[in-house]
């Protein structure tokens, strides 16, 4: 509950192929840059719950989670994000999420 910085948390967990996170108090954390990035394996994850509503950063956070077809960020709150760049590169996913709420964030820089 005391956490502000969850960047790069599960970075690079290519064996991971699903994972909860459904309880985890977000409510003070301002940067969950990278948090899932390159996950390739991952196909299930639970974010719904997630209080974003201090976030700043979120660029990279679903990005190369190349086996990740959908995904409810429904209830994010993005009012505070200055940065969320690249949040969905190469993220399958993003064809389920609401676009309007989150501009740019699917951009991509060249393999």
């Amino acid at each position: 509950s005391k956490v502000t910085n969850m960047s790069g948390m599960f970075e690079a967990c290519n064996g991971l192929t699903s994972l909860d996170v459904s309880n985890f108090d977000t409510s003070k954390v301002t940067d969950m840059s990278d948090m899932f990035s390159w996950c390739s394996s991952l196909t299930s994850l639970d974010v719904s719950n997630f209080d974003t509503s201090k976030v700043t950063n979120m660029s990279h956070m679903f990005g190369r989670c190349s086996r990740l077809t959908s995904l409810d960020v429904s209830n994010f709150d993005t009012s505070n994000v200055t940065n969320m760049h690249f949040m969905f590169c190469k993220c399958p996913a993003w064809a389920t999420v609401d676009q309007t709420k989150f501009a740019g964030a699917n951009d991509c820089l060249p393999d």
